[in-house]
This record gives C-alpha cells, sequence and structure tokens, in this order.
C-alpha cells in the first residue's frame, strides 16, 4: 500500500543553489517551515555521493512522515529505500520504474506539455509535475513556459493530482495555485532564500489561505 502524501509545498532540491549550506541544513529547516514533501535532484553527483546526500536527508524526512522521492535515478531509490522517484520524459519509462520498485512506491511522470497528458492518464504513477509554469534557470532545455493557462489546460485534464513547477515563489504562488494544481514546486524560492524556514512558511501561508477560501 502506497503511503498518503502531500503535494502541498514540494521542494526540489538543487545544492549549487543552496548558497553553499549542506543540503541537510536547507531540507531541515525547510520542513519546520511546512514543506510537505522532498526532491533529491543530483543531475551531476555520482552515485556514491547521490546516495550519501540521501542517506544524510533521510532520517530527517522519515521522522516527520514527510516522503524522500528520488529524481532520475531508481537505482539510488532501490538503495536507500526512498519513498519513490520522479521522472522526466527522457528518464526510465515509467513502466519499467513501477516493475523495479513495486507496486508500494509513488512514482511522479513530468509533463511539458497537453500531448503528454494521454500516455499520463493511463499510467500508473502518484502525480504529475506540470513544467515549467514560467521560464526558469533550472530547466535551461525549455525556452518557453507554459503560463497560467498553458497550466490550467494540463490540470484540467489530468486524471492524476499534479503539482506545478518553474519560476514559482511568493509573489506568484496565490495566481498558480488559482490553476487547480494540487501543490506547488519550488527549488530557488527556498533553496536559495536566505532563511529557508521563513521561506517555505510563507508559501505555506499562501497555500493554507487558498485552501481557507476554497480552492
Amino acid at each position: 500500500m502506497r503511503s498518503p502524501f502531500s503535494l502541498d509545498l514540494y521542494l526540489v532540491t538543487d545544492r549549487d543553489l543552496s548558497l553553499g549550506r549542506p543540503l541537510k541544513e536547507v531540507v531541515e529547516k525547510a520542513v519546520k517551515g511546512g514543506v510537505t514533501m522532498v526532491q533529491l535532484r543530483e543531475k551531476d553527483a555520482g552515485t556514491r555521493e547521490f546516495i550519501h546526500e540521501a542517506l544524510e536527508i533521510q532520517p530527517v524526512l522519515k521522522n516527520l512522515n514527510i516522503p524522500l522521492i528520488i529524481n532520475d535515478r531508481v537505482d539510488v531509490a532501490l538503495a536507500i529505500d526512498a519513498d519513490g522517484v520522479h521522472l522526466g520524459q527522457n528518464d526510465m519509462h515509467w513502466k519499467m520504474a513501477r516493475q523495479l520498485l513495486g507496486p508500494d512506491k509513488l512514482i511522479g511522470l513530468s509533463i511539458e506539455s497537453k500531448d503528454q497528458l494521454t500516455e499520463a492518464n493511463n499510467a500508473d504513477i502518484d502525480y504529475i509535475g506540470i513544467s515549467p509554469v514560467f521560464t526558469t534557470p533550472t530547466k535551461r532545455e525549455l525556452e518557453k513556459g507554459l503560463g497560467l493557462e498553458g497550466t490550467a489546460e494540463i490540470v484540467k485534464e489530468s486524471l492524476h493530482p499534479s503539482v506545478a513547477i518553474g519560476g514559482i515563489n511568493s509573489k506568484n504562488a496565490a495566481d498558480v495555485l488559482n490553476t487547480g494544481t494540487r501543490g506547488i514546486s519550488v527549488v530557488s524560492a527556498i533553496c536559495s532564500a536566505q532563511d529557508p524556514e521563513n521561506a517555505a512558511r510563507e508559501l505555506t501561508y499562501i497555500i493554507n489561505k487558498k485552501k481557507q477560501s476554497g480552492l
């Protein structure tokens, strides 16, 4: 049975954007501020280094029942018994990931256009990541963001819960939530903040305010 999860405030880590601080420190502060899921993304790390980072962060999250999701690397997720993986369109196919991980792990899939929804809607996955809403340095290969309108269209047609990512911060978070997405995912808005806890708390306040208003 898959663990319950909340997409409300989904942190994707980036060591290069963390102002020289250890990821464990950033994550510890972020979850104090209200982060509900954490995806460890290490595009340039070797396998051993990736596993080391994951094992550093895992106890912090496990004590709070916050899922640890591994970006791309199914082998790393298996090695540390992570809660799941997040896959891009060019990563391992979700079917193979599901076979390797089994029925109880979480799988997220990045969706960059409406055309990719047909397969996703029929997939044994748990959520989609709509990416990117706005142009962002962390997604250099995608020149143009989906915008609020494009994001809303994908949310409407998706059969899975969605989280939106890409250029989201405290100034535009409420507008993104108005698209109907289940939650927001951020990188630099927390990782590059002088006070990650306060940055997460500010975003959590916006999310809760939208919920109370009947989002």
